[in-house]
């Protein structure tokens, strides 16, 4: 049994449907049911239940499930101790960064990268989600959190200020009760409610997509607490003067201890903590954006 073959395998287990496994692998649904079929065919067993809410394993596949994915793991671990003693500055990088600091801090200041390093090809990944680096899914991560991994090496270039904002037109206007904008994980009233506007009706939950909450703010929904180099960056909106408790969420630039010495990780990690650093004023609120 070769590597390629439980690739598809361990595919399938997770995703259990056919167009799912294609889609994380990067082949057709038609291909991940050929290998399987083939897989099958040559190990003389059913791997497989075909059901009505997708494919489940068998007894078989469970006994195996637990060594394919000691055999992933390893795979994985070639793959970084390789591309760890690469010494080129030169070949494709994987970036993985949130939505919303690719393109207020991060995607600005790229040029000066590719100018400098040229032969570097970046491969921006904006997502909501983790991308994973121990599978190599992404070589380099900037994190908003408030603590990464044991296993990711790298550091915290600072902490994130947040503010509570509207636009001119709603914080001139405020009524009672007061409008406010949450997320959908928030409780009913997180304490920035709580604490300054008791009364308040909440108008809108979005998802972990702050943008959207921006959105919203900008077209006079209401209220909303976000960070304030999103706040700050939006010119239609100002920022309320009102205590807020400081957050233990930080930025973090961070990527496996098994490329720390990888040349083109070791220059795009610098490159990024002195971009977000040279942001510092933004991201701590330090410009200027309260209502006068």
């Amino acid at each position: 049994m070769n590597w390629d073959d439980l690739r598809f395998f361990l595919a399938l287990a997770r995703e259990r449907s056919v167009s799912g496994a294609g889609r994380a692998l990067g082949v057709k649904h038609t291909t991940v049911a050929r290998r399987i079929r083939a897989l099958e065919e040559r190990i003389g067993t059913r791997l497989f239940d075909h059901l009505p809410n997708g494919y489940a394993m068998t007894q078989a596949a469970e006994n195996m499930f637990e060594h394919a994915l000691e055999m992933e793991a390893l795979a994985q671990a070639v793959d970084r101790e390789v591309f760890g003693q690469d010494a080129e500055l030169a070949g494709p990088l994987k970036l993985t960064v949130p939505h919303d600091v690719a393109n207020l801090l991060i995607v600005p200041k790229l040029r000066a990268f590719s100018e400098a390093y040229p032969h570097i090809e970046l491969q921006l990944l904006t997502t909501t989600g983790l991308v994973d680096l121990a599978a190599r899914e992404a070589d380099i991560a900037v994190r908003l959190t408030a603590k990464p991994p044991d296993y990711l090496v790298g550091r915290e270039v600072m902490r994130l200020r947040h503010g509570v904002y509207g636009t001119t037109r709603t914080l001139r206007k405020l009524s009672d009760p007061v409008n406010v904008i949450l997320f959908r994980s928030d409780t009913d009233h997180p304490p920035w409610v709580t604490e300054n506007f008791p009364n308040a009706r909440i108008v809108l939950r979005v998802d972990s997509d702050v943008t959207s909450m921006a959105a919203a703010t900008r077209n006079h929904l209401g209220l909303s607490r976000m960070p304030c180099y999103i706040g700050d960056s939006d010119p239609a909106l100002r920022r309320l003067d009102v205590p807020l408790k400081p957050s233990d969420w930080g930025i973090w630039v961070l990527s496996h201890v098994d490329l720390r010495a990888t040349a083109r990780v070791r220059v795009c990690r610098e490159f990024l903590l002195e971009t977000i650093e040279q942001q510092r004023s933004l991201i701590q609120g330090e410009q200027s954006k309260y209502l006068e």
